[in-house]
């Protein structure tokens, strides 16, 4: 019996032991893999390490958008080929110098509209030979052999000259210039000229193409203007002046009646087409005026 236990208490110390030595194995941590070579595990056998991140092609910025083609860097931003470089406006053919837009056929040059012509100024420059539209000539039936009434008479004044008539320059206006109001008896102008007609209560003398008022020739003698009227074709004052009447009319300058007499209405509107058509101004019926209107 004692035996007997005492070959269990071996077995029991033997399953004890053996217990205590398994205990020993599981708390015994297990042994560390060896750690593969750096050059292994920081790069794949396809990159190796001599071309480490960073460097030549570095990962994310050999296309990156803000770094690879950055503004200022390689091809920067506005000058490799600049959207406003090119042709440049003001440089390549600039605006305003190649063919500019009031240059090359400038108003007032070439063919001016109304500057070839002074108005009322001291220098005349237009020929005169350029007519308007042709205007046929008409014989108005006027009541020539009364007194007008409704146009006042003007005065006569001494050695008169037409105002202005100094700064009109040409041949055509000479008989302007040099004219000067005379009073003379009927003998006189039968004597110095060899054609007077009776117009409207006066007496007109024609003067080498114009009719000027004979001043003297019949007491109590009526003239509505006092100055040389321009004769064309023979005509005398009253039809020369109807003519021009009916001429404004038709482009819209006169608006009177068409009577014959020259006074302040019509004078008005002959003035009017003559600043319009770059004339001297004279406020009379010329030659250069009846070119003009297509009348001589």
């Amino acid at each position: 019996m004692r035996i007997f236990l005492v070959l269990i208490c071996s077995i029991a110390l033997a399953f004890a032991a053996s217990g205590a030595q398994e205990q020993k194995k599981e708390k015994k941590p297990a042994p560390k893999k060896a750690a593969p070579p750096a050059a292994h595990v920081s790069q794949p056998k396809a990159k190796p390490v001599g071309k480490p991140t960073g460097a030549g092609k570095p990962t994310g910025v050999s296309r990156s958008a803000e770094t690879h083609k950055a503004a200022g860097a390689g091809k920067p931003t506005g000058l490799g080929k600049p959207a406003k470089t090119g042709k440049v406006a003001g440089t390549g053919k600039p605006t305003g110098i190649g063919k500019p837009a009031e240059t090359g056929k400038a108003t007032g040059a070439g063919k001016p509209a109304k500057a070839a012509t002074a108005t009322t100024a001291g220098k005349f420059t237009a020929t005169g030979k350029a007519k308007g539209k042709p205007f046929k000539a008409q014989h108005y039936n006027l009541p020539t052999k009364t007194r007008p009434t409704k146009v006042t008479a003007v005065n006569f004044q001494q050695g008169r000259h037409i105002q202005g008539s100094q700064n009109w320059q040409g041949s055509r206006y000479t008989v302007f210039r040099n004219y000067s109001s005379q009073w003379h008896d009927r003998n006189w102008w039968s004597g110095h000229y060899n054609r007077v007609v009776f117009v409207y209560g006066g007496w007109y003398a024609w003067n080498a193409g114009y009719w000027i008022p004979a001043w003297g020739y019949a007491p109590n003698a009526y003239y509505a203007y006092d100055g040389p009227i321009y004769g064309y074709n023979g005509l005398p004052p009253d039809q020369v002046t109807a003519n021009v009447q009916s001429a404004l009319q038709q482009q819209g300058y006169y608006h009177g009646e068409v009577d014959g007499l020259l006074g302040p209405l019509t004078r008005a509107a002959v003035a009017d087409y003559q600043r319009d058509h770059g004339l001297y101004t004279t406020s009379t019926i010329d030659q250069p005026t009846l070119q003009s209107l297509g009348i001589a």
